[in-house]
């Protein structure tokens, strides 16, 4: 696919000499294979590797909301866990 789209714009540039206006079409289709490419923002030109940063960032929060949960339910658990002991013994 990206064979393709490639191609597209060298014939869509190379046309650009007989009429600019095709010269604008590529312009377009490049800018929005750079700018949207295949999943958001990540394109296939692109090599920033943006996305990667959005699911580390989203690692990391999911993290934290994990530490707090278990801060927050610590005690609970103790206690359930004492009880079924007791039940048991």
């Amino acid at each position: 696919m990206f064979v393709l789209l490639l191609i597209l714009i060298v014939v869509l540039f190379g046309l650009g000499f007989i009429n600019p206006i095709w010269w604008v079409a590529a312009a377009v289709l490049l800018f929005g294979a750079t700018r949207y490419g295949r999943d958001r923002g990540g394109g296939w030109i692109r090599g920033d590797r943006s996305d990667l940063g959005d699911y580390r960032d989203y690692q990391e929060r999911r993290d934290r909301q994990d530490r707090r949960y278990s801060r927050q339910h610590r005690a609970r658990w103790r206690r359930e866990d004492r009880r079924d002991h007791e039940r048991r013994g």
